[in-house]
């Protein structure tokens, strides 16, 4: 008896078990899919407040593509519910498998744009327009979603997340943080969404990647720096304002340009620039002035034409006078301005439209299920990816000689935009406007 009371004991022991069991597992999965369901309205409502919406083309079907939207929405919102219901199982999907159906569109897309910032000018004025104006010419139904992170890569990492939850259908990233965007990556390419990393790679399995070759941009500024110095530059000392630490890009071009200066110049002082920001620029240049003394210092590769404007106040506040070569990126209009009143030395030009033209492309091609094969004959990798296929452009070295040949003839600027009155005797100079003040625009 003493046995099979013992035996009957157990057995509903073991039965009771296996009940808490099926109750906990039942209430997990119950909580996370609740909780996946309230981030998911709660992304959707964010989106909705914050996203600047551009359509490339009104379209008389616009109800009929707002329901298909709404409803590759949900699809995605139930995509996240499964996955998180599947983690609590412990099968959740691993990092870079895909979750859902693999289909891809053959008409419409929603592409989704994210840049970085907007105060440098280059942003609005030229990649948004750009990418805006070639998805039209590729694909007249497609439309363009666009956010900008205003320097803050939380919020960046939101409208990603936001836009995947809204059906977004392909991705073109500029990260402000190329290392925290990483997760936010792996979300898209578990939801089926290829990411097109734009000027700056971003981590995380990225899909195709295009800018300019960082290592030849670095190279161009020591080389114009060095010519600037004279012929006998190792007595001399400069400064490096190097752009900021979260950028990749920025160790790139502070390599090209070492390999340059190193063993023929004396580096002094070199800095990183938080956020790229040029008043953070200003801060460093004041600190190098203040140690090197103000006429110690024979010249400064100012990483972009941002840095270049913050770091020339700083010698000036300084009373610096003539003022020593500094070198830029970007050829923004300013530091065009620059250049001719003989303020900066020089810029890197690089072509904003074949930058812009290939992201387009390739985004239109992966929303299609398309290879990059025809469009990326290179590859490179991240610290997280290898192999990305990627068109790297050439930029240019843009002096005061060359002003005319490039950014004007490209139609980057006219030169009435360059040659104000305040400018005016600095364009005759430099060749651009005649004595009457009527512009040499190139043909």
């Amino acid at each position: 008896m003493s046995r099979s009371r013992t035996h009957a004991q157990a057995r509903v022991r073991t039965h009771a078990q296996a009940r808490a069991r099926t109750y906990a597992q039942a209430r997990a999965r119950t909580y996370a899919q609740a909780r996946a369901r309230t981030y998911a309205q709660a992304r959707a409502r964010t989106y909705a407040r914050t996203r600047v919406r551009t359509r490339s083309r009104t379209h008389p079907r616009t109800r009929s593509r707002t329901r298909d939207r709404l409803r590759a929405a949900v699809a995605v919102t139930v995509g996240l519910v499964l996955a998180v219901s599947l983690a609590a199982c412990g099968k959740a999907a691993q990092v870079g498998e895909r979750v859902g159906a693999t289909g891809h569109h053959h008409g419409a897309l929603r592409i989704g744009l994210l840049l970085p910032e907007n105060e440098i000018v280059r942003f609005e004025r030229f990649d948004r327009r750009l990418i805006q104006k070639r998805v039209e010419e590729l694909c007249p139904r497609c439309t363009v979603d666009y956010s900008s992170a205003q320097h803050d890569p939380v919020a960046q990492r939101n409208q990603i997340e936001a836009m995947i939850t809204n059906g977004i259908d392909v991705l073109i990233l500029d990260a402000v943080d190329t290392k925290a965007v990483r997760h936010s990556v792996i979300q898209a390419r578990r939801a089926n969404v290829p990411v097109v990393a734009y000027d700056r790679l971003a981590e995380g399995p990225i899909s195709g990647y295009v800018s300019f070759d960082g290592g030849r941009v670095g190279r161009l500024q020591g080389e114009a720096l060095l010519k600037a110095l004279g012929p006998n530059p190792k007595n001399r000392q400069v400064v490096m304002m190097n752009g900021s630490s979260t950028d990749p890009n920025a160790a790139w071009f502070e390599r090209g340009a070492r390999s340059v200066l190193q063993g023929k110049v004396r580096i002094a002082k070199s800095y990183e620039t938080v956020g790229w920001r040029p008043e953070n620029a200003n801060r460093n240049m004041s600190a190098a002035i203040a140690a090197l003394g103000p006429h110690a210092i024979d010249g400064v590769l100012a990483a972009n034409d941002g840095l270049a404007s913050g770091v020339i106040t700083a010698l000036k506040t300084a009373r610096i006078h003539p003022l020593p070569p500094v070198t830029g990126q970007d050829a923004e209009l300013a530091a065009v301005q620059r250049i001719v009143a003989g303020q900066q030395y020089m810029s890197v030009y690089k072509p904003f439209k074949p930058e812009a033209y290939t992201a387009a492309e390739m985004a239109v091609a992966l929303g299609h299920g398309r290879s990059l094969s025809g469009i990326a004959k290179q590859r490179v990798n991240s610290a997280s990816a290898r192999g990305i296929p990627a068109v790297l452009l050439n930029p240019v070295a843009l002096t005061v000689h060359n002003i005319r040949s490039t950014v004007i003839k490209d139609g980057l600027y006219r030169v009435d935009q360059i040659c104000t009155k305040k400018y005016a005797d600095d364009c005759r100079k430099a060749g651009l406007i005649g004595r009457d003040g009527s512009s040499h625009d190139a043909g």
